[in-house]
């Protein structure tokens, strides 16, 4: 459990006020855990009209890594997690979703200052996948400043243990970045499943967690 060579002066803090679009619980939660889990937050036709959106842009990339040796590249890989990034440049639909009040809400209980949206992708993960989600940040991958900002997981599908649902360690938000090396399917940080904490979802649900939180995957 090493820190990033460039996380050198990293303090974790939270704005002092009362949240409007999360509660009190889910903030504490944040606070301490560096992650939540907003349950039934999108409704059942907003998920149809996504799935169109992020169907696309997965079979997009599908056709890309179909002209690759093996089908992979890092951490993407038609049998494991196909990543489409940037589908906001595709679809209208995801992009008023990804600038609604809900994730503006959100950000505005946890963070000061403006915000932007960073990044934004749909993984679709293969059946009996080749290869766990290992542990890594979000921050962990290209690392920028300041290094905690919001990654909202929106499930589009139910995940569970068995299918493999998120996995995070708890606390461990609060050192900043971590060291990260890198491997043929991705970056690797610190993280311990044994002490970890399963996050199973409903489609619907969104898993609010920091960029600094350790994150992966049992299968």
């Amino acid at each position: 459990r090493e820190l990033h060579p460039r996380n050198t002066a990293f303090e974790w803090s939270l704005p002092d006020r009362e949240p409007t679009t999360i509660t009190a619980a889910q903030r504490e939660a944040f606070d301490q855990d560096g992650f939540f889990v907003m349950r039934a937050a999108v409704d059942a036709d907003v998920l149809d009209e996504l799935m169109v959106g992020c169907d696309d842009g997965v079979a997009h990339v599908s056709g890309l890594l179909e002209q690759l040796p093996g089908g992979r590249i890092g951490v993407a890989g038609l049998d494991t997690q196909v990543v489409a990034p940037h589908l906001v440049l595709r679809s209208e639909r995801l992009k008023e979703f990804c600038d609604s009040d809900l994730f503006t809400g959100i950000w505005a209980d946890l963070f000061d200052g403006d915000s932007r949206l960073y990044w934004e992708q749909a993984v679709y993960k293969a059946p009996h996948g080749a290869e766990p989600v290992l542990w890594h940040q979000d921050n962990g991958y290209t690392y920028v400043e300041p290094q905690g900002y919001l990654t909202c997981w929106v499930a589009l599908t139910d995940a569970t243990i068995e299918n493999g649902c998120i996995s995070a360690m708890p606390g461990a938000h609060r050192d900043g970045t971590l060291a990260h090396d890198e491997t043929p399917i991705g970056f690797e940080c610190w993280g311990d499943h044994r002490s970890a904490v399963d996050v199973p979802v409903d489609a619907g649900d969104i898993v609010v967690f920091s960029s600094l939180t350790p994150h992966a995957t049992r299968v």
